[in-house]
């Protein structure tokens, strides 16, 4: 039989699976490491830590399957800058995506008036380019020992293949390449001060790159490009085709919207990125979605609690601003903070609780609004789409009809499945793989009154926009 093995190099831990073509999972892994806060607004990770955590799911997963693993492949964290020396060498600690300490040379890059024609979108402070300008100005020392730049999963196919490779979707978000033409921006990279060498080979998503090396014990497996965790997610809930969306509720947020054509323009608002399917995708991302839960059941109520039904919904007079770590799109600012407006002498937990989830909600309607994207069902993933509620409010908010998997996600399996060519390509591999069912039907009279709330939502950010900045 033949097995492929799917790694997710994550923010919090490494995950990895092992299925057979047909998706089914023998075996799953995760390794937990830290992430590191120097700083105000910084966020970095040790590359050692996700190396040792891929070691040990490839020994897990592949013992009594050596032979049998054909294909290994990465999804990953995008953006974060890995920096290498001449003997391959980590140079600093990676700094992450959701690294707010460039906002200088954000406002610099954004102030380039060909920026979008060189690489399809604006700068945000955790892109990958602003990070090298950081580095450069601050930390000259480690950007003149610097002779490779690498995101997090291309590090870490570099250290088991030995080929310095990476695919389209995970490389637009470095605003260093040409995303329409799907080639590196020699003129970028020269604003950064870099040269297109000290970057990865291009591969699609799907294709072989190399072999693993020998000491791993996996003789027959090679690897394939990878991709992002947005557009590897995409490929895992079957969210392949122009028309199709899906939404995740992770740590961050997203809403993923798949396009055959280039969509010249809209990455003034929303990512224009490249889809692992060799085709584009535009996404709306916030930086705090089920983490916004997460601190407020664990750190605040220290308690789980998803025990309402939506009766009040839109209705409690409460909301919610989920800027937790700042916001990405649409507003763009890492001076953003997390608010609870609106609460008067009789507001409950309940209201409280319930304005969590609609105020992420309404955070991502407020990515889709803004890009002037239309959706008509999604499919919902990430950790926060296992709650009801939440499905609940995000169909309801948004006026559409909300599915999930019915299988666990691999993403990065199937792109290794295709690369293999157990599959021709990513839409019919889906086809056998990814289940869906119908979760939610959204109410259009709830949706009517999250309508009015949402309203209301939208002058907040603007509203104390300014006080943020004071707060600095």
């Amino acid at each position: 039989m033949n097995y492929y093995i799917g790694i997710d190099l994550g923010t919090s831990s490494c995950k990895g699976v092992i299925t057979d073509k047909y998706g089914k999972i023998y075996d799953s892994l995760s390794v937990k490491y830290n992430v590191y806060y120097p700083a105000p607004n910084y966020s970095e990770q040790d590359p050692e830590d996700w190396y040792k955590a891929a070691l040990k799911i490839l020994s897990v997963l592949s013992k009594g399957r050596e032979d049998e693993v054909r294909g290994v492949s990465i999804a990953g964290q995008m953006h974060g800058l890995v920096m290498l020396d001449e003997n391959d060498k980590v140079i600093r600690p990676a700094i992450l995506w959701n690294d707010g300490r460039s906002v200088k040379e954000t406002e610099y890059l954004n102030s380039l008036p060909d920026l979008t024609d060189m690489t399809g979108n604006i700068a945000f402070p955790g892109f990958t380019a602003p990070k090298i300008l950081w580095v450069k100005e601050n930390e000259p020392e480690n950007f003149a020992r610097c002779k490779r730049i690498c995101l997090p999963k291309d590090y870490l196919a570099y250290m088991l293949t030995g080929v310095f490779s990476t695919d389209y979707s995970d490389a637009a978000g470095m605003l260093l390449l040409d995303t329409e033409h799907k080639k590196w921006s020699q003129k970028m990279c020269g604003i950064c001060g870099i040269g297109t060498d000290m970057l990865p080979k291009l591969y699609e998503s799907y294709e072989i790159t190399g072999r693993l090396k020998p000491l791993f014990g996996l003789k027959n497996a090679v690897m394939c490009a990878g991709a992002g965790d947005n557009a590897a997610s995409a490929v895992g809930t079957g969210t392949l085709s122009d028309g199709d969306c899906s939404i995740s509720l992770g740590t961050s947020g997203t809403v993923f919207i798949p396009c055959d054509e280039f969509k010249r323009g809209a990455g003034k608002v929303l990512h224009n990125f490249c889809h692992s399917n060799g085709k584009y995708h535009l996404m709306g991302c916030i930086l705090s979605a089920a983490s916004c839960d997460d601190w407020w059941t664990k750190k605040i109520l220290k308690t789980d609690y998803d025990k309402f039904t939506l009766d009040k919904a839109a209705e409690t007079g409460v909301y919610f601003l989920p800027y937790l770590t700042g916001e990405r799109c649409p507003h763009n600012d890492v001076n953003a903070r997390g608010a609870f407006i609106g609460m008067h002498a009789d507001t409950s937990r309940e209201d409280m609780c319930l304005a969590v989830y609609e105020g992420v909600a309404y955070a991502l309607r407020d990515c889709i609004e803004a890009g002037g994207v239309k959706i008509d069902s999604a499919v919902l993933c990430g950790g926060g789409a296992k709650s009801p509620l939440w499905q609940s409010v995000v169909s309801n908010v948004l006026g559409v009809d909300i599915y999930v998997t019915e299988t666990e996600q691999f993403g990065a399996a199937m792109l290794a499945m295709v690369g293999c060519g157990e599959y021709p390509d990513l839409i019919s591999c889906a086809k056998a793989t990814v289940k869906k069912k119908l979760a939610v039907r959204y109410d259009e009279k709830t949706h009517e009154k999250y309508n009015k709330g949402f309203e209301v939502y939208k002058k907040l950010y603007p509203a104390l926009r300014s006080v943020y900045s004071d707060m600095i």
